[in-house]
């Protein structure tokens, strides 16, 4: 018996809603399905690690930053101990030039007395006297005794202002106030030399020292002047070549950075230092 037309179509209806189940488990999982919790597991692991591995990024970064930061350092260390080994060995010399130079004052002051008090009358004890007066002065300057020394030395310019020894005096007790760091006395003592004797064997070292003490006040533009000047009035001399050290040591560490020799005299002293 054929089948209605309203059953017919019931019939369809079914077999599609039946298709359309089959097919929507075929195609959708559900939740707990294995492999979509592995491929969501999997999703979040390279997330995590996609992470990391910019994090990891960041801070290499950061740490070669930190090296070329490091090595700019190193090579300023480097700098600033090649400059402190230069001054250092500057600052012996110095001190053993000063020895020396001392040692010989003492010889020829001795010498000196000696001979006046041979001479005769008034004028052989007068030298015997300006002789002595000196070379206690130089002695107690070589003992440290440098506040007596520059007394001294004053007194020795008061009752001997014409001695042939004045500029020496001079210029040694602008050396005593600069290792007491009387910077100021000592700028004053030893452009007075400059100035007084401009021929004087001291002139070189007292313009070098004048320009030292100028950098103690903190006077970097005179200091620069007046070492620049040793240089020119007095080329090819010690006093001009450690000018010219002080001069370069002053732009590597710009003024006012870096240290300084403290000595109590320039190296390289101009002929002997009782002429």
């Amino acid at each position: 018996m054929p089948l209605s037309k309203s059953a017919r179509l019931t019939g369809t209806v079914l077999l599609g809603a039946i298709a359309a189940a089959v097919t929507g488990c075929e195609t959708t999982p559900g939740p707990d399905d294995p492999v979509m919790l592995k491929l969501n597991d999997m999703d979040a692991r390279l997330t995590r690690i996609e992470r990391a591995n910019n994090g990891l990024v960041d801070l290499s970064q950061r740490m070669d930053s930190m090296q070329q930061q490091i090595q700019v350092l190193r090579g300023r260390v480097d700098e600033l101990e090649n400059s402190s080994g230069k001054l250092s060995k500057q600052q012996r010399d110095l001190y053993s030039d000063l020895d020396k130079r001392l040692a010989r004052l003492e010889g020829t002051a001795g010498a000196g007395a000696s001979g006046a008090g041979a001479a005769g009358a008034g004028a052989a004890g007068s030298a015997a006297s300006e002789q002595a007066a000196y070379a206690q002065a130089i002695n107690d300057l070589k003992n440290a005794q440098y506040g007596t020394a520059v007394g001294e030395f004053q007194q020795f310019l008061t009752n001997y202002p014409q001695s042939s020894l004045a500029d020496n005096a001079q210029y040694w007790m602008g050396e005593a106030y600069y290792v007491q760091r009387d910077f100021s006395s000592a700028a004053t003592a030893f452009r007075t030399v400059t100035e007084r004797w401009p021929k004087s064997r001291k002139a070189p070292d007292a313009l070098l020292k004048l320009g030292y003490a100028q950098y103690e006040l903190k006077h970097y533009g005179d200091a620069r002047a007046t070492l620049a000047e040793v240089g020119q009035r007095f080329p090819g001399t010690d006093a001009a070549r450690l000018a010219s050290e002080r001069l370069r040591s002053m732009e590597n560490a710009q003024a006012p950075a870096g240290p300084h020799p403290p000595s109590p005299a320039p190296q390289g002293d101009s002929g002997d230092s009782t002429q």
